[in-house]
């Protein structure tokens, strides 16, 4: 194992963090050093030396291996969640030790899960800090880290090709060395653009702020305890609505849409695929509203069940109704959002469009192969040809997936939850979503949740995250050792 070459990263990782402690600071001295002044300046220092003394000391640094990059994905994530909650236990109040963990690994991993109860009652630095996780997840942590490497730099192509799955890759035709540029310049941009088209709509300057974060990364971190909805403004609604459907798209396709200046690299199955599921999802929900839920106007239906849909298909949980209410149906809906979620190369969680295409594709083949035994038949996906060992990777990704919730929620469930918070929670933290249904909703909380069912559900949230192999790698490479 390379200690000196995971340290140094792992440490630069930490620097990331430390850079966005030390902005909210500011921000604490321009309120008059509020009450979490002093928690966020002891985290910085903290995080800054720990995360500088490799950097400054480590001499001789080796390339890395292949297993030394999962370890350096793994760690820099673990350590971003573990020095993330710092601010919060310093603070204190509602955050306990385990609501404190929680709180940041829902950060850093763009879920946007939050066990407070009253956020407006946190100093603004506290926020800022709060969505500051959501910025570095949604980035992703080895991304912020990649950007301080040179491109000659052996690391850069190793620690790329392993924070993005094969799957978000494909969308990219750029040599590894501009991948990270391309995911930085429309991250930064859809940021850029969603916070001054938020302050156009009026949205005060802090808020726009927070909110740009959070609708960039996909988290659904808001400022407010009633989320977007509390601001009342439906032309806030619609340019939040508007900015989650594009942060769910590939971000290689949105580069390519203004690098180009048409739209046909939007022309392909999965965009289709994307929006139409949100059409149909949309209207589902929007007949059934009008026919149960107990809405009079078909206007105000449309506009609650589509920023529902794609608040949940993009995993970024804002709210501007309750959908605690809401029919069985809805919940259904809801619940398969969940776990499809946006398209590869994009901040999204859950399994994604491009691999539910892929699935579809595969099983329509094995019929077509079961009815003419003679054929030949490959899964294409946007007019290219399938390996056989990539569906298969597609398919079996799938099964673990599920595999994972499964045992989540018995695991959630004997923790003593009940059964449908159980499931939909789990659900939405293993997809990045946030938001579960009932007492888990749009404008609810895991605050009463027992601690270790926010504990497994953290854990959900970083498998889904780094997409699950990479820490079953990295358990399995420990197990090893210790036999």
């Amino acid at each position: 194992m390379n200690v000196k070459a995971i340290s140094v990263n792992v440490g630069k990782a930490l620097l990331v963090s430390a850079l966005f402690m030390f902005l909210s600071l500011i921000i604490s001295m321009l309120e008059g050093r509020d009450a979490a002044f002093g928690p966020l300046l002891i985290s910085f220092i903290i995080t800054l030396l720990v995360g500088s003394f490799p950097f400054i000391f480590v001499k001789g640094i080796q390339p890395l291996s292949l297993k030394d990059g999962f370890l350096t994905i793994v760690l820099s994530w673990l350590l971003s969640f573990i020095f993330g909650m710092l601010p919060y236990v310093l603070y204190g109040g509602e955050f306990t030790l385990i609501n404190a963990w929680f709180e940041s690994v829902s950060g850093y991993t763009t879920t946007g899960s939050t066990i407070l109860n009253d956020i407006e009652a946190l100093p603004r630095s506290l926020v800022f800090w709060r969505s500051s996780t959501h910025y570095i997840g949604g980035l992703g942590v080895v991304v912020f880290l990649l950007l301080v490497i040179p491109e000659a730099s052996p690391y850069r192509l190793k620690l790329t090709n392993m924070e993005m799955s094969s799957l978000s890759k494909e969308g990219y035709r750029y040599k590894s060395s501009k991948v990270v540029r391309v995911i930085t310049t429309v991250y930064v941009t859809l940021t850029v653009t969603s916070f001054f088209a938020l302050w156009a709509a009026g949205m005060p300057l802090f808020d726009a702020v927070n909110h740009a974060f959070s609708i960039a990364a996909t988290g659904g971190f808001s400022t407010k305890n009633m989320s977007v909805g509390a601001f009342g403004s439906d032309a806030i609604n619609l340019v939040v609505l508007f900015f989650m459907a594009v942060c769910a798209m590939h971000f290689g396709l949105i580069y390519a849409v203004f690098a180009t200046g048409s739209l046909k690299p939007l022309k392909n199955s999965v965009v289709r695929y994307y929006f139409g599921s949100i059409a149909v999802m949309s209207m589902i929900i929007m007949f059934s509203l009008m026919t149960k839920g107990g809405y009079e106007s078909w206007g105000r239906a449309l506009l609650d069940s589509s920023f529902t849909v794609v608040s949940y298909l993009s995993t970024a949980g804002f709210a501007i109704c309750d959908n605690s209410t809401w029919p069985w149906l809805a919940g259904v809906v809801l619940l398969m959002a969940s776990f499809q979620c946006g398209c590869a190369g994009s901040t999204t969680g859950g399994i994604k469009v491009d691999r539910i295409i892929i699935a579809f594709k595969a099983i329509s083949n094995e019929i077509r192969r079961r009815l003419h035994p003679s054929s030949v038949s490959h899964a294409r996906l946007s007019g290219q040809h399938l390996a056989d060992d990539a569906v298969n990777a597609v398919l079996m990704y799938i099964v673990v997936y599920f595999l994972v919730i499964f045992v989540s929620i018995l695991a959630v469930i004997l923790c003593g939850t009940e059964a449908t918070e159980a499931v939909s929670g789990v659900i939405a933290s293993v997809g990045s979503v946030g938001p579960g249904l009932g007492e888990l909703g749009c404008l609810d909380n895991y605050s009463a949740q027992p601690a270790m069912a926010k504990f497994i559900y953290s854990f959900d949230m970083f498998l889904g995250r780094v997409e699950i192999y990479p820490v079953f790698v990295v358990i399995s490479m420990i197990f090893r050792r210790t036999k």
